[in-house]
Order: C-alpha cells, then structure tokens, then sequence
C-alpha cells in the first residue's frame, strides 16, 4: 500500500496516471508521454516508485551498454487502502484533490497543445450532475461506475482505439 507522500508528488502521480492503461512502459516510453518532465527528473521518481513497490519491474535487457527496465503499474500498491483513506485529515484529503486536479489541468493542457485538439470530434466532456442519493443509492452508483470502467481496461491499443482517461469525483453539496 502506498504512502499519502510518495504519491501526491507531482511528477510521481503524473507517472502513475501514465501507466494507469495496464501497459507496461520502459523509462523511455515514458518520457516520450510525459516530455515535460526532464530526464533525470524521471529517472529519479521512476526509481523512487520502483523502491517503494508501486512499480513492478516486467524485464531488464541490456541497450548500448545501459540496462533498461520495463515497469508496470501494481495496482494494490498505487492506491490508499479504505483505513488509509479514513486516516487522512482534511489537510490531506485537500492536498490530495489538488494534485488530482492538478494533474487533470496537466493532461488537459497537454491535449489541447496537439495539432489539431477537436474537442468536439475527439468526445470530450467535463460535466457536472446533482443528484438526490441515499448512501445506498450513492454506493449503487459508484460500484457500477466502477464496473463500467473495469470491464474495459486492459484493452490493446488498435486500430481506432484512441487512449483516454476517464476521472470521476463525488462529494456531498450542502443546499
């Protein structure tokens, strides 16, 4: 289980969101999706993640005389655990949202720097819904939103498959 810290770092959360499609990547590839970051930046936290167990080294091959690393993404180390979550103060749950949104801003941005970014074409939304919802209701919902996500990750990239990334957050509105 990953610690609060190691993963609200921003260039860390900007790795693990890299490899949240189940991909394995070298740290070539994902300098190649994440080109801002600078190269010994991304040796360094990709080694940070490594130690910590959030990346799993796949395979090891030699590459003109350095060994590069092939990682993925362990999912029950790249997450808070319930009792994690509920330890949190309120100073935590805020820095957290905000390197969420922060990185959300990072992936939009990066997007609409594309030539041509379609918005329209290419189906974005960012949307909001209020909703009436008992806990139970609440639990419904997200536990099919859930199954609705996981029944289509792990996909192959292919012929008219374009990568996404798919966020959701809930909270209760005071009237």
């Amino acid at each position: 289980m990953a610690d609060l810290d190691l993963l609200l770092h921003p260039v860390r959360l900007r790795i693990v969101q890299a490899l949240l499609d189940g991909h394995p990547s070298t740290t070539t590839q994902l300098r190649e999706r994440l080109p801002e970051i600078a190269p010994a930046t991304m040796y360094r936290h990709v080694a940070v993640l490594a130690d910590a167990g959030v990346l799993e080294v796949l395979q090891e091959k030699r590459v003109r005389g350095i060994m590069e690393r092939t990682y993925r993404l362990r999912w029950d180390r790249a997450q808070l655990d319930e009792s994690g979550r509920a330890a949190m103060t309120p100073d935590d749950h805020r820095r957290a949202f905000t390197a969420f949104t922060g990185s959300l801003l990072a992936e939009f941005g990066q997007y609409l720097a594309r030539d041509p970014a379609d918005p329209v074409a290419d189906g974005v939304t960012y949307q909001q819904a209020a909703l009436w919802l008992t806990d139970e209701e609440h639990a419904e919902l997200l536990a099919e939103l859930r199954a609705a996500v996981t029944a289509r990750t792990g996909r192959s990239p292919g012929e008219g498959r374009t990568r996404r990334m798919v966020s959701l957050v809930a909270m209760p509105v005071e009237e």
